[in-house]
């Protein structure tokens, strides 16, 4: 058939000339049609979006991806050399594995229909059924349910690429990629349906956790302990970064996307948005300020690593709190965290706990005392959804609830992520060979080098 013939077999409807690869294509079209449906009739529209909530949304979307290069790059920057890009690949690969699973399963065990409160049913939305034209979610009615799927897609993407820091250099990449799946599926998932969905075993008991302070950081934090725990240490746990402007380029694009990820947590262009935003750049702002004079004040020079670490705590801890407390309160946090994840950075240095890059000290320290402070300075006056206020205005209920989600979710992401593990070395063994280790994983893992 030549192209003449093809164009006008398209513009005529003419569809004898079809090729039989055209045909069979055109079949499986109409079964995925037949197979999901969609969920409003054809021509039907969806009432009550804004054009102005959406481009914000969509804006702090693409905001909330740039924080996992910029991870990449903050990660990538404190290793050994020889481990720089199978470091930032463990980052990156995020993107591309954790897209597919949640467009195949994750979204609907995250936001499906409940099942007790603990997981979503996974036929819900599998496939994305129903998310092109489906109602917006009850809790961001002002935006596109495809919108909303793929703005919690970023939070589900950077997750488990904050675990990596805690086992650098020293994890098989293909076991990394078992490990990333299971634990999206049943770490992050059951979690973040606990917390964010309406039905949720902690959304219903009142548990605050605006932008993923317990979902995303104490289940990274405490995965990664588990991880440095479980793949014990390096056979060199000492080293020097390779580039600690790659560490200063990382927490750039970490604080520029932590934005997205705090203030579209309001979902929508509107005052609470701007409160996040306000909140997230002083409690960073504190924190690198707080973590270089703490340093300054035990006789250590003030780096550009200890600012850069700093900054990356304070932003971890305001993230439950961003889109509930006052701008004063927001500098305690990032205040009060920074001092306790630097305490505990150095406690861990004289343990034989080898979490290389500190994860665990920083974002699951930093989660923790972020979600127990929310319970402190949590305020009906910042935002009329908090239940009660906080312990500091004499209301103490709302605190013993972070306090016991806090604890609930630590024991449960620590010991699944234990699990999973088993599991994973079970079918791949996790740690690469010793000659592999002293080789660097660039080389070993990926044929590849600086």
């Amino acid at each position: 058939m030549g192209r003449s013939e093809v164009i006008g077999a398209r513009a005529h409807g003419g569809l004898r000339r079809v090729p039989i690869l055209s045909g069979i294509a055109l079949a499986a079209i109409a079964t995925l049609r037949f197979a999901f449906p969609s969920r409003l009739a054809p021509g039907s529209s969806v009432t009550g979006i804004s054009a102005a909530d959406t481009a914000w949304m969509l804006t702090a979307t693409a905001l909330v991806l740039i924080m996992t290069p910029g991870l990449a790059f903050f990660y990538g920057g404190m290793v050994s050399k020889k481990n720089v890009l199978s470091t930032m690949l463990q980052s990156f690969i995020c993107m591309v594995v954790i897209t597919l699973l949640w467009v195949v399963v994750g979204f609907s065990l995250a936001f499906g229909d409940s099942v007790n409160g603990l997981v979503g049913n996974p036929a819900t939305f599998f496939m994305m059924r129903g998310a092109i034209d489906g109602k917006p979610w009850p809790l961001a009615p002002t935006i596109p349910l495809v919108l909303f799927i793929f703005f919690q897609l970023k939070f589900a993407i950077v997750t488990p690429a904050l675990i990596t820091g805690a086992f650098a250099e020293r994890i098989r990449f293909t076991s990394y990629l078992l490990f990333i799946c299971l634990f999206s599926l049943f770490i992050y998932c059951p979690l973040a349906h606990a917390t964010w969905h309406p039905n949720g075993i902690l959304f219903k008991r009142g548990v605050l956790d605006f932008a993923g302070g317990t979902v995303v950081h104490m289940s990274a934090g405490c995965a990664a302990l588990a991880g440095a725990l479980y793949l014990k240490k390096r056979a060199q746990p000492s080293h020097h970064p390779a580039r600690i402007t790659y560490v200063m380029l990382g927490t750039g694009l970490l604080w520029f996307g932590w934005f997205g990820f705090n203030a579209g947590s309001a979902f929508g262009a509107n005052n609470l948005a701007a409160v996040a935003l306000a909140t997230t750049t002083t409690a960073s702002a504190a924190a690198a300020a707080a973590w270089v004079l703490f340093d300054a004040l035990r006789g250590r020079k003030m780096s550009a690593m200890g600012t850069c670490i700093g900054a990356v705590v304070g932003l971890v801890a305001i993230t439950p709190a961003a889109g509930y407390v006052s701008i004063p309160h927001s500098i305690l946090i990032g205040f009060i965290s920074s001092i306790v994840s630097n305490l505990m950075v150095e406690a861990r240095t004289r343990t034989s706990i080898d979490d290389t890059l500190d994860v665990f000290p920083c974002h699951g320290m930093g989660g923790i005392v972020g979600m127990l402070l929310t319970g402190v300075f949590a305020s009906k006056g910042v935002n009329g959804a908090v239940p009660e206020n906080g312990l500091f205005f004499g209301e103490s209920h709302l605190f013993m609830v972070q306090a016991l989600a806090m604890a609930g979710v630590s024991i449960f992401a620590f010991a699944g992520t234990w699990v999973l593990l088993r599991i994973t070395n079970w079918i791949v063994p996790l740690r690469v060979s010793a000659d592999d280790e002293a080789a660097g994983l660039d080389l070993s893992q990926h044929g590849e080098s600086l």
